[in-house]
């Protein structure tokens, strides 16, 4: 439990560095917390927890409706915490052509019990799409709301805005490869029977867990280069703890599992101030992507972007 609420916070401070200051919280969120607080506040009493938050004064017709018990308000399936993650996988795959390679890496993971035990009633663990035939090979933190219910990467409005990049580049969508680090969207606290609401940024042990199946996946495609899209991502290929901020590593070539890896931000820093100052930057890393992998550059698309 501590550490999802660590990862919570974490969010929370990196929203705040980002210059988000509201966030929107489902009365469902406020209960499952809230209901954290009864059981930490009677683990410390040594008493049963109490029906409401004890200390809170007499609420009002809007703060009666956020009110809970125990009984009523419990986490709709277990916490991350609560399933141990086993030992990381090892990955055979089977002789054959590409396209029969990659078919059967997608039915490891996709029927890995791990992953499996991570998603919710209806959602899909979320595996790499593309050509397996891709110079060009994005890769994400983890899968949001979107893409654990149509099990693919970046179909969200921070991936449309992905496909809206990958057209600038002259590319079609179909013609890169898009996956994530991790298969399964990383769990927040939900209220029974209710939908998650909001995300929050893998852990570095769940990262490393799904790491060889993304390593998997690179063997197979065996794209010119990698892109990795945020500050997390980043943490996740290049190493927790290797640097501070995203600034310090994007724009500059790095290596993942002997590929060059080019560290850009992710399209959501955009979705939140849509200037050509931050669309800019990250097409600057986009060209140098493009110039690697001998992709042809207009004059027009070297001046996307630039201040006029």
């Amino acid at each position: 439990m501590h550490n999802a609420l660590s990862a919570l916070t974490a969010e929370l401070r990196r929203l705040k560095t980002a210059g988000v200051r509201t966030v929107a919280v489902s009365d469902e969120s406020i209960a499952a917390l809230k209901s954290v607080l009864l059981v930490r506040r009677a683990e410390k009493q040594k008493a049963p927890p109490a029906g409401a938050v004890a200390g809170m004064d007499s609420p009002g017709p809007r703060a009666a409706s956020r009110e809970m018990t125990l009984a009523s308000v419990q986490p709709d399936r277990a916490t991350p915490e609560s399933i141990p993650l086993p030992a990381v996988p090892t990955v055979t795959l089977p002789a054959g052509d590409k396209a029969a390679r990659w078919a059967a890496l997608r039915e490891i993971v996709l029927s890995d019990t791990t992953c499996r035990a991570h998603i919710r009633p209806g959602k899909k663990v979320v595996f790499g799409v593309g050509s397996i035939d891709a110079k060009i090979m994005f890769v994400g933190e983890a899968p949001g709301g979107e893409e654990e219910i149509q099990g693919e990467p970046f179909v969200g409005p921070a991936g449309q805005l992905l496909t809206k990049m990958i057209l600038g580049m002259g590319l079609k969508r179909e013609e890169v490869y898009i996956g994530n680090i991790m298969n399964w969207r990383p769990e927040l606290l939900a209220a029974a029977g209710a939908s998650q609401v909001g995300n929050r940024p893998p852990t570095a042990e769940e990262m490393r867990y799904c790491l060889p199946y993304l390593r998997a996946q690179i063997e197979v495609v065996n794209p010119d280069l990698l892109v990795a899209l945020g500050k997390t991502a980043a943490e996740g290929l290049l190493g927790f703890g290797t640097f501070k901020a995203l600034g310090d590593v994007r724009g500059r070539w790095h290596e993942f599992a002997g590929k060059p890896l080019m560290v850009t931000y992710h399209p959501s820093y955009i979705l939140r101030e849509p200037t050509n100052r931050k669309k800019r930057l990250i097409w600057e890393d986009l060209l140098k992507a493009m110039e690697r992998a001998e992709q042809p550059i207009s004059e027009k698309q070297r001046g996307y972007f630039l201040d006029k």
